[in-house]
């Protein structure tokens, strides 16, 4: 996949990351090993395995690295769900994250579907050996 820099869903990730780091660093201290970290780790792991991924040798690896941040995002989504309810961010910063959550939701499922499909074009590389 190459330079992860260049790409647009690994932009909004780690804005998204960010963002998330910032607000969890409001949280009261109590959480600071709690919900706060849980938050982070699950934030830095959605841009995290995106990196991975793309510096991986194929589309297979970059689309299971792919799931598996897929679902760091779900957890994060929980999880902010969660300090909204226990009265650590505000509904609208909630609103705010939420919606960067969705948006990297659809640009990671925009790219696996992508990824699949390009695999499908391919003609199948065993099955070409076999036959040259």
């Amino acid at each position: 996949m190459g330079d992860y820099r260049k790409l647009k869903v690994w932009e909004k990730a780690h804005q998204m990351a960010l963002n998330v780091f910032k607000d969890s660093a409001k949280f009261p201290t109590v959480e600071r090993y709690g919900l706060a970290a849980q938050l982070r780790r699950a934030a830095a792991s959605v841009g995290s395995n995106i990196v991975e991924g793309a510096g991986r040798q194929g589309d297979g690896d970059m689309g299971r690295f792919l799931q598996i941040s897929r679902g760091s995002l779900f957890e994060l989504q929980y999880q902010f769900l969660l300090a909204r309810d226990l009265g650590y961010v505000t509904a609208a910063r909630y609103d705010e994250v939420h919606e960067q959550a969705e948006e990297v939701g659809r640009m990671i499922q925009g790219l696996m579907t992508h990824l699949r499909r390009a695999r499908r074009a391919r003609p199948d590389e065993k099955a070409a050996r076999q036959a040259g």
